[in-house]
């Protein structure tokens, strides 16, 4: 491996797999301060005077034959293989970048594509708005950092992205003598090692995280070879945001399957009989923070109903399993956490929408419901390692990230990983128009008013973008449209496998695509020249995010780069997040009547849902890196945790 320069730091391990070994502490208390002072000090006036150094040395490279311009690639090279990356060095590189990026590409990068590459080079996020060219600007970076002999991984969230912005770079990374990989899902050990061997790699931070286990249980078993990664070295993390805190809150189990054992399965069918017996509210009770709970008379009619099943059934095992069949029955929605393909139970994604390919429930939960849905068992499997993204993503030693919805979480991600919010400026001032919100006592008046509001716009030769909550949702709008007359097209979790067709369709004159989180990260919906000049791409958001940045996402589809667009809220007051809240009822009630007050009142709920559900979260991660970190603290004695 080439070496890599970095300022020397505590707990830094080299060597052949490099990374950091010692996770500086959180300090929430500073966060704040720490995050001023670095934009302060990377503020506007530095961002232009290093885009202006760029543009010299471009004019300047430009003007060189092509063998002198070959020449001062490899002196670059060399030097800052030696030196790093200071702006000093860091502005003539991107300069040959960029002439790079226009020669393969028939692309030059904007200023402020360079001032974001400069950003993560300065190992902070940038906060890039949608449509702004955050994949070239990631692609540039990581091209610079490789050019430095830093092996890099670029983290997008899902394999359709890995795919796309790996091809996207391959040629201008090829021009410039270095490599590009992509690992997916189905990709087998050999084919996943030959990507991690290139320059720059693309991946999920699911699949990256898993093999960085797979490595650590071969190097527990005393294994030298076949690891996959080469280290942790740099990462760029595309939609930052959504991977280090919307997807943070849930702990990566590396599991093996097990031998099928049929006293097990026999114990899972009967709990999964049992659970049938036993009534809401008088056995049982819905907790939003712990699931299903049992109440005495529950436990006490499930002493009554095992009679003489096996002795464990009236004791906690028992009961943990009766719960787990509970959730199954009652908490887990089809449609919303999991849709079956080809009779097999398939997880959804509930921060994406999109399948979570690979992923499965523990401790018997995968089974119960395959029980609900009649599916062929699959066996339980074991857990062997686990970490959670807190307590990985600080051990590379150099890690940056971009998104366009970060200013929200600006603390956390200072808190939790150290890293410090940029803002990068508009290439061009917005022309997006925000309509006012509509507000809709059920689903179903939503769904035919968004109807009407589609055929209208679809008249007028306007492309429309409608986001819904879940696959369910997605499919009871797709129901309203049929029943209008409409043709559409639909994107959720069951139809993922034409993701780039329908997207690449969606601004069409009069299109109308149904989607439902996929297409809020990382889609770019290209509008021909006569859409343009008829208003452009309208949303209208039907979701009920937990966070207000995820409607941003949404939002953002339309009005990209200076193009014309418009959006709308439409609010069902019977939706997942607002259902649950006590002005729900008197909501409903002036729901009614169309005015101000209505759409200022459900605005209002929104908004307390929302932050509610905020809070909700950032508490699960906060005791879930403790969790995390207890557990690597017991187990420390037999090897790593993880």
């Amino acid at each position: 491996m080439k070496p890599i320069h970095l300022p020397p730091m505590p707990g830094l391990c080299f060597g052949d797999y490099p990374q950091r070994l010692a996770q500086p502490a959180a300090r929430p208390g500073g966060a704040w301060l720490m995050s001023r002072l670095a934009r302060l000090r990377g503020g506007p006036a530095r961002m232009n005077s290093f885009v202006a150094s760029v543009r010299r040395h471009e004019a300047r490279f430009g003007a060189m034959a092509e063998a002198a311009r070959a020449a001062q690639l490899q002196s670059l090279r060399a030097q800052t293989a030696r030196d790093g990356l200071g702006d000093a060095l860091l502005a003539p590189v991107l300069a040959l970048v960029s002439l790079a990026c226009a020669r393969t590409l028939g692309l030059t990068p904007h200023d402020t594509q360079l001032a974001a590459a400069h950003i993560l080079l300065n190992r902070q996020l940038a906060e890039m708005a949608t449509g702004e060219g955050k994949t070239l600007a990631a692609g540039i970076a990581a091209l610079a950092a490789a050019l430095a002999g830093v092996p890099v991984h670029v983290l997008t969230a899902n394999d359709y992205l890995v795919g796309r912005d790996a091809a996207m770079l391959r040629p201008l990374a090829a021009m410039l003598g270095l490599s590009v990989g992509a690992v997916t899902q189905p990709m087998d050990q050999a084919a996943r090692q030959a990507a991690y061997r290139c320059d720059i790699a693309y991946c999920t931070a699911r699949e990256l995280v898993f093999d960085y286990l797979r490595d650590g249980l071969l190097q527990r078993r005393g294994a030298g070879s076949g690891r996959l990664l080469r280290g942790l070295c740099m990462a760029i993390v595309d939609e930052a945001d959504a991977i280090l805190i919307d997807e943070a809150r849930i702990p990566l189990v590396l599991s093996q399957q097990q031998p099928a054992d049929p006293r097990e399965l026999q114990a899972l069918a009967l709990a999964w009989r049992l659970s049938a017996e036993l009534e809401g509210g008088r056995d049982f009770r819905q907790d939003g923070a712990r699931g299903i709970v049992l109440g005495s008379a529950g436990r006490t009619r499930l002493r009554t109903l095992a009679g003489s099943a096996p002795p464990w059934l009236a004791a906690r095992r028992g009961e943990d399993l009766v719960r787990l069949a509970l959730t199954a029955r009652h908490l887990l929605l089809k449609g919303v956490h999991y849709h079956v393909r080809d009779r097999r139970v398939c997880l959804i994604d509930e921060t994406t929408g999109r399948n979570a390919e690979g992923r499965s429930w523990s401790g018997g939960l995968q089974q119960m419901v395959e029980f609900k849905e009649g599916c062929e068992l699959t066996p339980p499997a074991a857990s062997c390692m686990q970490i959670t993204y807190q307590r990985f993503f600080p051990r590379y030693l150099w890690l940056c990230g971009m998104s366009g919805t970060l200013a929200e979480s600006r603390g956390e991600l200072c808190a939790s990983y150290g890293l410090v919010v940029q803002r990068v400026p508009l290439h061009r001032p917005a022309r997006r128009t925000l309509l006012q919100p509509g507000v809709f006592a059920s689903a179903d008046a939503q769904w035919r008013a968004v109807a009407a509001k589609a055929a209208a716009l679809r008249s007028a030769g306007r492309p429309v973008l409608i986001g819904t909550d879940t696959v369910a949702d997605s499919e009871a709008l797709s129901q309203a449209l049929s029943a209008a007359g409409l043709p559409h097209a639909v994107l959720n979790a069951r139809c993922d496998r034409h993701e780039a067709a329908v997207v690449a369709a969606a601004g069409a004159a009069g299109a109308i695509t149904v989607a439902t989180s996929m297409a809020g990260r990382g889609t770019d919906i290209a509008l021909p020249p006569d859409v343009s000049a008829r208003g452009g791409l309208h949303v209208i958001c039907c979701q009920q995010n937990s966070s207000p940045r995820m409607d941003r996402q949404l939002i953002g589809r339309c009005a990209r780069q200076g193009e014309p667009g418009s959006a709308e809220r439409a609010i069902a007051l019977d939706g997942r997040l607002l259902a649950k809240q006590p002005l729900a009822a008197a909501l409903r009630r002036l729901a009614g009547a169309s005015g101000w007050h209505a759409r200022w009142a459900a605005r209002l709920a929104l908004q307390a849902a929302q932050s509610a559900a905020q809070r909700r979260d950032r508490r699960e991660r906060r005791l879930l890196l403790q969790r995390d970190t207890e557990l690597a603290g017991w187990l420390s004695f037999s090897g790593p945790a993880e």
